[in-house]
């Protein structure tokens, strides 16, 4: 029998098991161990070949040392060890680009600390993220947009707290999860900028080790790895990280929403609406009449933990003086596990979505089992300038209340009364008591939410 090496992964971003329901393969390549190591390194080269340019280093030491720090050279094993005793990667890589460089190596992370290329390193990752965030958010908006297009006029029950309310259209809550993704999008745009800064201020901040070439050095090193400029050191001022993961919260939160509308919908006693068939997805075990809506639970859940991420992450900007005593380390855990989270989450959203099965009869059947009620506003307002506002609702009200105790249909109460029967036959009782006639603006909703998503 052929033993196959199972890799020792034991969080599901990693899981041979769960990591594609709850990541995808790209967001998990741009925070692997190697990536990272990959950008330590990246960073490192950089400010050889900045320090080179700005006259600080010889630039054949930068050559040599551009040239000869591979990861390929790394030994992975040594630098875990060495890792687990200083307590960060730096100094640890530090020790084996010094060794490959020869005597270029003398001049390896000349001027910097170890957070400096810690964080410019996250920085990276994390523009690197968004770009595929971004494409994600964008896609879905295409999905949701055609969604709604196309169910611009499939009229449904508009429920508030989860009571029929008044009737609305199936594109109509799909245009305002559209305009949820068209905000999420302008956010990252206009977020980027704050975060993918770069990040080399030296011991403590203040590019002392470098005299006068601090600031020509760090715009040097911001122009080779495409990265902005702050204006200050940002050691320990993390709001540009929490702000990324907090917009990942409002991500998820979004799909979220939409997972529970989505869940709430495809119940039994609903049948609105259900994720697309793959035979064996969401089967049970023991019930096989099951069809669980496994996209919208994955969805749902992270956002849960994305949320508890965002606060972590609100909760590591409390840092002390200039170099902080351990708030610094929550953001190992947070950063990539929010991104790997909130890109699997918008896969599934993808794929719900943009297969999702309506059923616009049952929702039409739904629109009816109130039996006219839902509609009451419409009568009510149709009547008012007959009889008045308040004489109006008086004279709704008890038909509501006959439908209620004695069965019937809001149409056949109202025509029971003189009240009504004396403005309005049955042909106009039957008009006002039609959902499908009380839907106010909500088509013209959608065809304004698709129009302002096709300038962002």
């Amino acid at each position: 029998m052929t033993h196959v090496t199972v890799p020792m992964a034991s969080t599901v971003v990693d899981s041979i098991l769960f990591r594609d329901a709850f990541g995808t393969a790209r967001m998990r390549a741009v925070f692997s161990d190697h990536a990272l190591i990959q950008r330590y390194i990246d960073v490192e080269v950089a400010l050889a070949k900045a320090e080179a340019r700005t006259g600080v280093i010889p630039s054949d030491a930068a050559e040599v040392i551009a040239r000869e720090s591979t990861i390929e050279r790394i030994d992975f094993d040594h630098m875990r060890e060495e890792t687990d005793i200083v307590g960060y990667p730096i100094l640890p890589l530090v020790h084996q680009l010094v060794e490959m460089c020869g005597d270029a190596g003398r001049y390896v992370h000349w001027g910097a600390t170890t957070q400096d290329i810690m964080d410019t390193a996250v920085a990276l990752q994390v523009r690197d993220a968004l770009d595929s965030i971004d494409d994600d958010i964008r896609e879905l908006r295409t999905i949701l947009a055609d969604l709604a297009k196309k169910h611009r006029d499939t009229p449904m029950a508009g429920r508030t707290h989860l009571q029929q309310a008044l009737p609305v259209t199936f594109g109509y809550k799909v245009a305002i999860w559209l305009a949820m993704f068209d905000r999420h999008q302008v956010r990252l745009k206009e977020m980027r900028e704050r975060v993918a800064v770069v990040e080399f201020g030296g011991a403590a901040g203040t590019l002392a080790s470098l005299g006068d070439k601090g600031f020509e050095v760090q715009k040097a090193l911001a122009e080779e790895l495409k990265l902005g400029v702050p204006a200050t050191t940002w050691h320990v001022a993390r709001d540009g990280f929490a702000e990324a993961v907090n917009l990942l919260a409002l991500i998820t939160g979004s799909l979220g929403k939409i997972a529970l509308d989505v869940m709430i919908m495809a119940s039994t006693e609903f049948a609105e609406v259900y994720e697309p068939f793959v035979k064996g997805r969401g089967a049970s075990s023991t019930m096989p009449q099951k069809r669980n809506p496994i996209s919208s639970e994955l969805m749902l859940a992270a956002a849960k933990a994305v949320r508890q991420h965002a606060g972590l992450m609100v909760d590591a900007m409390i840092q002390d003086f200039e170099r902080a005593t351990g708030p610094w380390h929550a953001e190992w855990i947070a950063i990539p596990e929010s991104f790997i989270l909130t890109s699997g989450a918008l896969h599934q959203a993808k794929f719900a979505l943009g297969g999702l099965i309506v059923d616009e009869a049952r929702m039409k059947h739904n629109l009816g089992i109130s039996k006219g009620l839902i509609v009451a506003e419409a009568v009510m307002m149709g009547m008012a300038p007959y009889t008045g506002r308040q004489q109006a609702h008086d004279i709704v009200y008890d038909a509501c209340r006959t439908v209620n105790e004695h069965g019937g249909t809001l149409a056949q109460a109202l025509a029971a009364l003189p009240e009504v029967t004396k403005h309005f036959d049955r042909a106009a009782i039957d008009r006002m008591t039609d959902p499908a006639n009380y839907l106010g603006l909500a088509p013209q909703m959608v065809d304004q939410a698709i129009a302002l998503s096709r300038d962002i």
